[in-house]
């Protein structure tokens, strides 16, 4: 994104960089081993583009700070690992009436989506696919599963592409549906979600 000229980006992310993350989180460098994630991140963007205003939240995102988070900015990317989070960062965009541009991986598999966006007469978000989080254990954890290592970088280009068409007003985005894509068989499909009749 900060390649295509978008303007201003926030970063939030409380992590520092592992070696373990270097093979999918190609944004670091062993340099970058033991650093904070979004500083490190806002080092290497303004690096690659040095007019890109980069806001950093070296913080974990909470219920407390969410919505003072998501407030300033025009839409939302979730590159998060975790159901929690998750679902905190959809009801801040909810109730901030902001476009939200998801993105999951999992083993082999990822998911792509846009949320809160009208299309069709409706916008649905994240609880209209997956109402109830998951219980403990019920859904394998990239920590215990694994996740190939270049598939966060094309779920993240597939992310970019969304809001890229949001930001230009082109294209077909993503709203009210789901892209799933397997890189084991390369092969993606959309699901489509309807509105709810008591929505």
């Amino acid at each position: 994104l900060a390649a295509s000229g978008v303007k201003e980006l926030g970063i939030c992310d409380f992590d520092v960089v592992d070696e373990t993350n270097l093979q999918r989180q190609i944004l670091f460098n062993d340099k970058s081993v033991g650093k904070d994630k979004a500083l490190e991140a806002k080092t290497k963007i303004t690096e690659l583009n040095p007019n890109v205003k980069v806001t950093v939240f070296n913080e974990m995102i909470t219920s407390k700070n969410a919505e003072s988070i998501v407030k300033d900015f025009d839409l939302v990317i979730d590159g998060s690992d975790n159901f929690a989070t998750r679902y905190l960062i959809n009801d801040a965009c909810v109730l901030l009436d902001k476009p939200l541009v998801f993105g999951a991986v999992s083993q082999f598999e990822g998911q792509v989506a846009v949320f809160n966006v009208l299309k069709d007469g409706y916008a649905l978000n994240y609880r209209d696919f997956f109402p109830v989080p998951p219980k403990e254990g019920e859904v394998l954890s990239c920590a215990d599963g694994g996740v190939l290592g270049v598939l966060p970088g094309i779920i993240g280009v597939m992310q970019a592409i969304e809001v890229i068409k949001l930001i230009a007003g082109i294209g077909n985005v993503l709203a009210n549906q789901m892209l799933i894509y397997n890189a084991l068989k390369n092969t993606n499909y959309t699901m489509q979600v309807e509105k709810h009749q008591d929505s």
